[in-house]
């Protein structure tokens, strides 16, 4: 079924033209789609809570942190296009299956908890922007969470196949672009935060201990993570593909760069050292002004758009790119596919009421996602603690350990710790987040 939507996305990238022969923007296989779209992957709830974080940590800890994530973003994603390319695999299970089949179970179960995690958190800020517009209490938010959840949520994750959200991704950016001036504005309105010192605001609170700066490493390894989308993306994208993907990389990471840089300054100059759990909740004092309503509905509109369907250019029809609910359906379909013996390529299936049986499948898991979605939106308040744990457990692994080691077992290397430097650096990177960061998170 993804092969099936793969060849329909390169069809409709060679014949997306304008009627003079030239492409249009934003065109489907584009590298600039690309961008957006890996831009859209990375930036979402991460910018909500990366100011607490600079705050805590100071503004000098922070930039470090984000060039180097920028940085360390671009490197992986050059890895997964590397052996993409070369051994013509385009998702993260056929990946792994170079080292070995567990190794490929390992990593979808820990690319679907990812993905599981953040469609939580995206309905954890919805509920969080209804909690402040309106001032309501926690059962209230919860029955909200739930409500979106079932009604919006749940119906448009049902939506079949993969493409470019090239438009509402852009979109999307520029909401949360909003709530950056938005901050910004309640800052200069109201002017700094009394808490903010120089040497604070440079070097983070007194008090600060090794595992505070570690939560706010694992905030900015969760903040960057799109690598889970990138080897469907890259299959999408018009030759020459490594040129093409190594510029979306680049461009993606500093856009993401810019904003968080942006998000983490100003959050801390409007709301201080010690702040709330989100900027959406730092903005509850200025609930009743015009432009702090307008920017919690872009917001809120921004963390539920993935779940959209897509106006393409031929028109309405069963496109989206489901970017954290997709690699979980895709992981239960590899699944499932190698537990009835099926090959990626067979299409016939066995029919029930209309349907084969691997769609219905596919139907069930993706309600299934969202159903824990919900409870976990639901149980958790702390977008923060979401995206720490996140951050260190899943989306080091995915971003730093699975990228080198397939790579090596590509260039069939024997002795680990002979191979070319490159990957052993990035995976001894994800080591470190994946144990220490994980212990961090778990103890704070």
């Amino acid at each position: 079924m993804a092969n099936v939507a793969l060849r329909d996305d390169k069809e409709e990238s060679r014949q997306s033209t304008d009627s003079d022969g030239s492409e249009p923007f934003l065109r489907p296989g584009g590298a600039f789609a690309a961008t957006i779209c890996l831009s859209k992957a990375a930036i979402g709830a991460g910018v909500l809570s990366i100011a607490a974080h600079c705050g805590e940590v100071g503004a000098g800890f922070q930039a470090m942190s984000l060039v180097t994530g920028a940085w360390l973003t671009v490197w992986s994603i050059d890895m997964i296009a590397r052996v993409c390319i070369e051994t013509g695999r385009w998702s993260f299970e056929d990946l792994c299956e170079l080292v070995h089949p567990a190794f490929a179970a390992l990593t979808g179960f820990i690319n679907a908890s990812m993905c599981v995690g953040c469609a939580a958190a995206y309905l954890m800020v919805a509920g969080q922007v209804y909690q402040v517009l309106l001032d309501a209490d926690d059962k209230a938010r919860a029955r909200f969470v739930v409500f979106v959840g079932v009604f919006l949520c749940g119906p448009l994750a049902l939506a079949r196949h993969v493409s470019f959200m090239r438009h509402l991704a852009a979109c999307s950016m520029v909401a949360l672009l909003f709530l950056v001036v938005s901050v910004a504005w309640f800052a200069g309105t109201r002017g700094v935060a009394e808490s903010v010192t120089k040497e604070n605001f440079l070097e983070g609170v007194e008090n600060a201990t090794v595992f505070t700066r570690v939560n706010s490493l694992n905030t900015v390894v969760f903040a960057y993570t799109n690598q889970f989308n990138a080897p469907q993306l890259l299959g999408e994208i018009s030759e020459p593909k490594e040129l093409n993907m190594a510029a979306a990389a680049r461009w993606s990471s500093l856009l993401s760069l810019v904003l968080y840089s942006m998000a983490s300054v100003l959050g801390v100059l409007a709301f201080g050292v010690n702040q709330k759990d989100t900027l959406v909740l730092g903005l509850s004092p200025a609930r009743t002004e015009a432009y702090v309503q307008l920017c919690l509905l872009a917001v809120m509109f921004s963390s539920l758009m993935t779940r959209l369907a897509l106006f393409s250019h031929c028109g309405w029809g069963q496109r989206c790119f489901q970017f954290h609910v997709y690699p979980v359906r895709q992981f239960v379909a590899y699944l499932v596919r190698k537990l009835r013996g099926r090959k990626a390529t067979q299409e016939k299936d066995v029919m029930y009421l209309g349907q084969s049986l691997t769609r219905w499948l596919d139907i069930l898991c993706a309600l299934t996602t969202v159903v824990l979605a919900i409870l976990v939106a639901v149980v958790m308040t702390s977008l923060r603690s979401v995206l720490n744990f996140i951050g260190a457990f899943a989306s080091s692994y995915i971003s730093y350990i699975v990228p080198p080691v397939c790579l090596l077992a590509l260039r069939g290397q024997k002795d680990f710790w002979s191979a070319e430097m490159a990957p052993v650096v990035l995976f001894a990177v994800g080591a470190f987040f994946f144990i220490f960061g994980t212990y961090a998170a778990v103890v704070s």
